[in-house]
């Protein structure tokens, strides 16, 4: 037995449309254009092959029940990925790359989504031409160049990536206390694409240094745990910050505090970063119980 196919959307729209065009009623008739936008909407929600859909799919020759089968492979996956998430935050560069990325990512984001209410307090776009999007655009466009620059940098990652990673992140925070001190929209327009060009260029290496610490199994687990907490700590900020049932505080408080925030992340990084470059380069006492701790 032959089952009529779904009728297409495209085909029931075309035909309203020409009923419409060619139906010659005055413009304060209602009902015509009301009954053919009716029967557009039930012509195109029509399935009439779903009652056959199932049975076919239960039939004999086919691995499907009606009623599912609670399956231990389920229990499994979850046992696997837990056991993959331990063995990846165990590793501690991958560690410091994934704080550093969820953390700045929830600052940054808080600092983009809130920027123009700055902008507009700053310099009212009633009262002169803003240049808001050219900003977002020629910041855009710098990050990227800075992007491709980040091939050109020779540096040891494993060694001193968290000393840049304090320095770049007080950086970012001196260019969101500029943009929030100084009533300068030429000013606040200049640290805003320095804030973006440093964030793009870290977020890069950021995200090299924790793929080259994973097997690419592993990748969506692991950025995908990263973005989460990010947006976690987004969404908190946010109701203590911004919200009115938290702080509900005046834009130029809050990005006070989100240039605070990133000075934190220095200050962390910063003393996080001395004591693995002390524990690096510090020598062994006594070489001969080095050399049997290496032989080992």
């Amino acid at each position: 037995m032959d089952v009529p196919g779904p009728v297409s959307r495209r085909a029931a729209a075309a035909a309203a449309t020409v009923l419409l065009r060619t139906a010659r009623v005055p413009r304060q008739c209602w009902f015509l254009p009301t009954a053919l936008l009716c029967a557009y909407g039930f012509f195109a929600s029509l399935r009439p092959s779903e009652p056959f859909l199932t049975p076919y799919l239960l039939g004999p020759d086919k691995n499907l029940k009606e009623r599912e089968e609670p399956k231990p492979a389920r229990l499994l996956v979850l046992k696997v990925l837990w056991n993959d998430f331990l063995i990846c935050y165990s590793s501690r560069p991958l560690l410091c790359w994934s704080v550093w990325w969820a953390l700045s990512t929830c600052g940054y984001f808080q600092v983009v989504n809130y920027t123009q209410g700055l902008w507009e307090k700053v310099m009212p776009s009633r009262d002169a031409a803003i240049y808001n999007g050219g900003v977002e655009a020629v910041s855009t466009l710098l990050g990227a160049v800075a992007v491709f620059a980040v091939g050109y940098i020779k540096i040891s990652w494993s060694t001193w990536g968290e000393m840049m990673l304090s320095l770049f992140s007080l950086l970012i925070a001196a260019a969101v206390y500029i943009m929030d001190t100084v009533g300068n929209i030429w000013v606040c327009y200049a640290s805003y694409v320095v804030f973006r060009i440093i964030y793009m260029l870290l977020i890069t290496i950021a995200t090299f240094q924790i793929a080259a610490n994973l097997s690419m199994e592993r990748y969506a687990l692991v950025f995908g745990v990263n973005t989460f907490i990010a947006l976690a700590l987004q969404t908190l900020l946010t109701l203590i910050v911004v919200d009115a049932s938290g702080l509900g505080l005046e834009i130029n408080t809050q990005f006070l505090i989100y240039a605070g925030y990133f000075a934190l992340i220095a200050v962390v990084f910063l003393a996080n970063g001395a004591v693995s470059i002390m524990k690096k380069y510090r020598k062994p006492e006594d070489p001969e119980s080095s050399s049997q701790v290496t032989t080992s």
